[in-house]
């Protein structure tokens, strides 16, 4: 939010200089980002009335201007062609400097001397402000001989502000020196002269009313102003305007420029003899319902936003855009000018989702003043007749939705004496009043305040005394020590959990990221998750930051892809290993379920290069290892079964179980979804629930056996569909209590082997803890494993 300081010093007078009024509204919310002098280079320049103009006498294309600077002449030389005898301008003498601090001399053109120069909008630092090309000329009653920084307001010190979102009534020069009365006890608040206009009366031309028929307009106004005459605005406003970011357009949209400026109120002025209608209506627009706004674009709009309307044709998105068809031109020549309240969500839904970040809707979105639409509409109608740029008419058409009831909030000495250590409710009816926020009940221990209609924050006691803390300043508030803790902190069991994923992920190579929990529609269809998959229905903001945020993540997987994505469109080539702890969010309503989750990424890069071949490089196996080693960090024991995932390669997807439980899944991402994001490469990906391990597992600790162990080889052929850990828990079932340690070490398809089938190679370890086994035993368990494995179909080798 740019304020103007000359602006501010007509509204609020305080003998605190700029340094300190910095100093105070930082220290109270609105931080001082930064302090600006648009015309601090500029020096020596005045204003001067051109007596004589004519050619030069050697070079055609140069002019020779004799100058009266209100009793002093002065001779230069141009080359500008908009000049005339008679005309005003900004004058540098020698010794002047300009905008971008180029000092003045005296120059010869061909035989005549040019003492200093006349200057341009450009050159005065505010280019915009320029009608034409050439010399900016200025008004004709502009002093003669005065200082032209002064005149045009170029003098003025420019304030970047901080304003936070919920404080809507400081992105207004009226809410900055409000602010500031408060803040300085020795300040004078003047509040803008403003004639107020009746609402009882026809307008002299035939026009039907304002009709609401949404909720989410509360109030609408409506003046009128004829015989219009479109022309640019006053120089000094065409400044003040270029200073605080808004280009001049022309008399009529400066002006509700600059009372939106000075109020907070925005405004719109819509051309009266284009509209489709002698009549304006605010409704919900229809689902997919065109409108052409200013900018040009052709917006399509949903059943949750505002329409202005005439004759049922939209003219205006409320409180975002006018329309495109309705804009003042230069063939304007009757007005009607609209000052009107909409809802702060609907306005912000309707903003974000267009991508229109308009002046208005910043305001909107944050909370307008309700107050405030006849009071700014009555003082820019007197604005644009002060400018004699037509002719208002004294009454305005106003219709109403919603009456606003005052708020009123107690504040008790003793939650003030609880949070400040301070009671005195005298003093603090003082501050309170200074901001605008009047007592109306009292007694010994409490007091009644009305909250004004431009503090919407303000609902709560606890809104009062922050607002009597920050005036009166936080650094008054009595110094004490925290309280002592009786017992030791513990950081909780799930913090726990998350610290040893996070070394074991760390250790095995991986990286942490953290990414947004709002993900895109395209994003969650691209994992094509059938319609009975709760992760393809996730939850849907009311109020997304942007369209790529729109939905609540049910998964990690696409943040984790959209950072690989990143990664690879800014150049990287090399392998990566990411992972990340975040919550998911399943269900909606009263259905909802949030769970933590941890899941893991891995891309082996795209110039894969290395003397070992591609035994180093990632695949399925290395990355079941790393899930292996994480739940085994906890004490858990990981199992995996084939499984199926919509968005997992068919052969390369398996399911993560826990005491034979279903807690996640491994897989290869299908090359499709490759193909569509442009990997390059496979892509191997996991996610698990992180509520299983909440419970850390302790190691257990047995005497090493002191007899020795027969160890035993088994190979089978397997059909490829029967998972090796069904293998081994069918084995582990057959040898019963005698079996000590089993292992797979060899897996084998292809030559030799029927098609369907695997060669799996075991290794069994048999083991009496008591005494030592016989051969005999040794052989008789392991034939009975052989057998049962024979009854199960597998063909023994």
């Amino acid at each position: 939010m740019l304020v103007s300081w000359n602006i501010l010093k007509t509204l609020v007078q305080c003998g605190s200089d700029i340094g300190k009024v910095c100093e105070r509204l930082t220290e109270t919310g609105s931080e001082v980002e930064s302090v600006t002098r648009p015309g601090k280079k500029l020096s020596g320049v005045r204003i001067g009335k051109i007596r004589e103009i004519e050619a030069h006498p050697a070079k055609s294309s140069l002019f020779v201007a004799k100058l009266d600077l209100g009793g002093e002449d002065a001779q230069c030389v141009t080359a500008a062609t908009n000049l005339s005898n008679g005309d005003v301008v900004a004058y540098a003498a020698p010794g002047a400097t300009i905008s971008d601090g180029t000092k003045m001399g005296i120059r010869d053109f061909d035989g005549v001397e040019s003492f200093g120069m006349m200057l341009s909008a450009e050159e005065l630092g505010v280019p915009e402000i320029g009608l034409e090309f050439g010399i900016l000329r200025l008004p004709a009653d502009a002093p003669l001989g005065a200082n032209a920084v002064s005149y045009l307001g170029l003098d003025d010190v420019i304030l970047d502000l901080s304003i936070t979102p919920n404080r809507g009534d400081l992105l207004s020069h009226v809410g900055v020196a409000r602010e500031l009365y408060a803040l300085f006890d020795d300040a004078v608040f003047t509040s803008p002269r403003i004639e107020r206009r009746s609402d009882n009366g026809e307008w002299p031309i035939p026009f039907k009313g304002v009709f609401i028929e949404d909720a989410g307009c509360p109030g609408y106004s409506l003046g009128l102003i004829r015989d219009v005459r479109i022309a640019p605005s006053p120089i000094d406003f065409r400044v003040a305007l270029t200073l605080l970011g808004m280009r001049p357009i022309s008399n009529i949209v400066d002006a509700t420029n600059y009372c939106m400026l000075l109020f907070g109120q925005p405004q719109h002025a819509f051309d009266l003899d284009t509209l489709p209608d002698r009549e304006i209506t605010v409704r919900a627009a229809k689902d997919k319902e065109p409108i052409l706004t200013l900018d040009g674009k052709m917006r399509t709009m949903s059943s949750s936003d505002l329409l202005i309307t005439s004759g049922g044709v939209p003219i205006g998105v409320g409180g975002v855009m006018g329309g495109g068809d309705s804009e003042i031109s230069d063939k304007t020549r009757n007005v009607v000018l609209e000052s009107a309240g909409f809802v702060s969500q609907r306005v912000s839904t309707t903003s974000r989702r267009l991508g229109i970040r308009s002046e208005a809707a910043f305001r909107f979105a944050r909370g307008v003043d309700p107050e405030l639409m006849d009071p700014t509409l009555s003082y820019t109608l007197s604005l644009i007749e002060s400018w004699k740029a037509g002719n208002a008419f004294p009454t305005v058409v106003r219709a109403v939705s919603k009456i606003r009831e005052p708020k009123k909030v107690s504040l008790t000495k003793s939650k003030m004496q609880t949070i400040l250590h301070w009671s005195d409710l005298s003093e603090a009816g003082r501050i309170l009043g200074r901001l605008g926020i009047r007592r109306s009940e009292s007694d010994d221990g409490s007091c009644t305040y009305v909250i004004p209609s431009y503090r919407a924050d303000i609902s709560i006691e606890e809104d009062l005394i922050e607002e009597v803390a920050r005036i009166r300043g936080y650094n008054d508030m009595p110094s004490r020590l925290p309280q002592t803790f009786h017992e030791r902190g513990d950081a909780g069991a799930v913090t726990r959990t998350q610290f040893d994923l996070r070394a074991c992920a760390i250790g095995r190579g991986y990286v942490e990221v953290v990414t947004y929990a709002f993900v895109s529609s395209e994003a969650v269809a691209r994992l094509r998750f059938p319609k009975d998959d709760a992760r393809g229905k996730p939850v849907k903001l009311a109020n997304p930051i942007s369209s790529d945020q729109s939905d609540m993540r049910t998964t990690l997987l696409p943040g984790l892809m959209n950072a690989l994505s990143k990664s690879l469109a800014a150049g990287w080539r090399d392998p990566v290993r990411i992972f990340e702890q975040g919550r998911v969010f399943l269900g909606d309503g009263e259905n909802r379920e949030e769970r933590e989750q941890c899941a893991g990424l891995v891309f082996p890069g795209r110039d894969f290069k290395s003397p070992y071949g591609q035994s180093e490089r990632e695949d399925f196996f290395s990355i079941k290892g790393d899930v292996i080693a994480l739940l085994s960090c906890r004490g858990y024991e990981a199992e995996f079964r084939q499984g199926s995932e919509p968005f997992g390669h068919a052969g390369q997807t398996a399911d993560i179980l826990l005491n034979g439980e279903r807690i996640g899944w491994l897989a290869r991402l299908k090359p499709a979804i490759e193909r569509e994001m442009d990997y390059g490469a496979p892509v191997y990906a996991f996610e698990f629930e992180c509520a299983p391990l909440i419970e850390k597992r302790r190691p257990s600790f047995t005497e090493i056996p002191a007899y020795p162990a027969v160890y035993r080889d088994i190979s089978l052929l397997v059909p490829c569909a029967i998972p090796v850990s069904t293998v081994m828990e069918q084995i582990r079932a057959s040898a019963a209590e005698l079996l000590w340690d089993l292992r797979i070490f060899d897996v084998y398809q292809g030559k030799g082997i029927p098609e369907g089938m695997r060669s799996l190679a075991f290794s069994l370890s048999y083991r009496n803890a008591k005494r030592t086994l016989t051969e005999e035993e040794s052989d008789e368990v392991n034939n009975i494993v052989r057998a049962k494995l024979s009854e199960k179909g597998y063909i023994l080798r």
